[in-house]
């Protein structure tokens, strides 16, 4: 896999894609990204963008990935919430790379372009909100590094603010569907854990799964105590970033042959 670090992969951004593409282009986008889900997942979720609706592709923010020869190599579907007294907020939501292109920093690089690509057009100033809702211990402690405010975290606010609160509570009341969590989970609005979210689900994951473990093992730790994984809990992240956070997002160190490849999942992968 490490040829795929010379890949020159083309990057592509596609705002709100079902607001103005063609039937026949979302269709044959749909077939793609379920392609890149296939190699990800051992059965393809009716979950975001792979549904393949044109309502579902109406609100997300997309970024991909494409090989020189025209196949895409990975894809990163960000959701667009509207929170009364906020505004629009984004739930990091779905990434996956094909395991061939994996291990080329591919996935920060989609994320990357994703929230760039969003600030640019709709939150050149001022703070943007994000979400993130996770079993993934990588995913959850990628979000805690790099983004700002975030709770909960180990080196955020030790307790949420109203914003934090209306956010969370939004999700919880009205976006469950959306982000794929269970009509029964019972939100925790201390710890911001969704009890039983994802449990016996393609989004459940093992604790002690090598795979989807962060690098930093007081991240996975801190996390860890939170949730219980042979139950399905989920954390659900509150954060923002600004143009200064993309910057030294786009500057994070790359990746070198100490660090895990990514993996597939519903949100920012390792």
């Amino acid at each position: 896999m490490a040829k795929s670090k010379s890949i020159n992969y083309k990057m592509q951004f596609l705002f709100r894609p079902g607001m103005w593409m063609s039937n026949a282009q979302l269709a044959g986008l749909t077939k793609q990204l379920r392609d890149v889900a296939a190699t990800c997942f051992e059965e393809v979720p009716l979950y975001q963008c792979l549904v393949g609706t044109r309502d579902e592709f109406a609100d997300k923010a997309i970024s991909l990935a494409w090989r020189p020869d025209g196949a895409l190599a990975g894809f990163c579907s960000m959701l667009l919430l509207r929170v009364d007294g906020v505004g629009e907020v984004v739930h990091l939501g779905l990434t996956c790379v094909r395991p061939d292109d994996r291990s080329a920093g591919l996935t920060h690089r989609l994320t990357r372009k994703a929230l760039t690509g969003y600030m640019v057009r709709k939150k050149p100033v001022g703070k943007l909100w994000v979400t993130n809702c996770a079993a993934v211990l990588s995913s959850l402690g990628n979000v805690a590094m790099h983004f700002e405010g975030v709770y909960p975290s180990p080196d955020g606010p030790e307790a949420p603010t109203e914003v934090h609160r209306l956010i969370a509570q939004t999700v919880h009341e009205y976006y469950r569907d959306k982000i794929y969590i269970h009509k029964k989970a019972v939100f925790d609005e201390e710890s911001f854990v969704f009890r039983g979210s994802v449990e016996e689900t393609v989004f459940q994951k093992d604790e002690e799964d090598e795979r989807y473990r962060h690098r930093i093992q007081e991240l996975n730790s801190y996390y860890g105590r939170l949730m219980d994984f042979e139950k399905g809990d989920e954390v659900l992240q509150v954060g923002f970033c600004t143009v200064l956070t993309s910057i030294r997002h786009i500057w994070r160190k790359r990746p070198t042959h100490h660090d895990k490849p990514e993996t597939a999942s519903r949100e920012i992968a390792a």
